[in-house]
């Protein structure tokens, strides 16, 4: 794959200290040599993903542009989306993927944060750390899909054996979790996957899911599950599911506490009898379609 190589160098002012210096701190910054490293290891990671083309932008920790280097075959506005990722991912400290999720759940008016500073809130900026400080960040434009443009993005951040910063970790406490089996609602719902506190207590009507694979962890109860087959006066209730008034040629099968199932997405599956209450964990997984 030939390459056109434009690096843009910024002057980088470090300030060394000892102890007794006072307000004057010692602080680490990204070089021109430490970025071109950067995006060495982004291009072995786009080739090696096979990736039709691609923009890749370093900045420093103030969202400064070091350097940018665009692919052959890449569109033309690459870069610039390359840098405004690598400046979000800079400047809020956190992947940006986060952000497009978070407004992907409803939450618009986190565009508006574009008014007052740089904000490009797409999947593809990681910021880059060195001994847990970050100290600029990379951002990837127009690879083949947007999961492709963050996994270059992060063969590039780990370049310089830095830790990468991920997404807050959820935690729900034990009262919640209950409280949610309780009435059998959602626990957690965010952009490629759901959790869902499921909770029966009668039959409910044949489904397909067109595009979330189910994963299923049975708690208590019992019931009679049925996969497979087709489904009886079947219709399109929201979009990409459909519900039936139950299932023909399907495998029955009987599931109590502590069993484990994966229904893939388009597989016809029905909870036929219920020995109530029945409780259980569905994670479900966006596997097919697009979002």
């Amino acid at each position: 794959m030939s390459l056109r190589r434009s690096f843009a160098a910024v002057l980088v002012v470090s300030a060394a200290a000892s102890a007794a210096s006072g307000p004057v701190a010692e602080k680490r910054s990204l070089s021109l040599e430490g970025a071109r490293k950067v995006i060495a290891a982004a291009v072995t990671e786009a080739r090696k993903l096979n990736a039709p083309g691609g923009a890749i932008a370093v900045v420093d920790d103030g969202g400064n542009l070091i350097a940018v280097e665009r692919l052959d075959g890449t569109f033309a506005a690459a870069p610039n989306i390359s840098i405004g990722k690598a400046r979000t991912a800079a400047m809020f400290q956190r992947p940006t993927k986060l952000f497009e999720d978070i407004i992907a759940k409803g939450r618009t008016s986190m565009v508006a944060v574009s008014e007052v500073t740089t904000f490009t809130p797409l999947q593809g900026g990681v910021p880059i750390l060195v001994d847990g400080k970050v100290i600029g960040a990379i951002g990837v434009s127009g690879a083949a899909s947007a999961q492709q443009d963050e996994d270059i993005a992060k063969a590039g951040a780990n370049a310089l054996g830095g830790t990468m910063i991920s997404a807050a970790v959820t935690y729900l406490e034990s009262s919640k979790v209950a409280a949610a089996f309780a009435r059998g609602t959602p626990l957690l719902e965010v952009d490629s996957y759901k959790v869902h506190a499921s909770r029966r207590e009668a039959p409910g009507m044949a489904e397909i899911h067109e595009r979330d694979t189910d994963i299923i962890y049975v708690l208590e109860g019992s019931a009679t599950f049925v996969t497979g087959g087709s489904v009886i006066d079947g219709k399109t209730t929201a979009p990409e599911e459909i519900r039936g008034a139950s299932l023909r040629s399907g495998e029955t099968r009987r599931i109590t506490k502590g069993d484990f199932l994966i229904v893939p997405h388009g597989t016809p599956h029905w909870f036929k009898g219920v020995a109530g209450p029945l409780t259980y964990y569905v994670v479900k997984v966006a596997t097919g379609g697009a979002r």
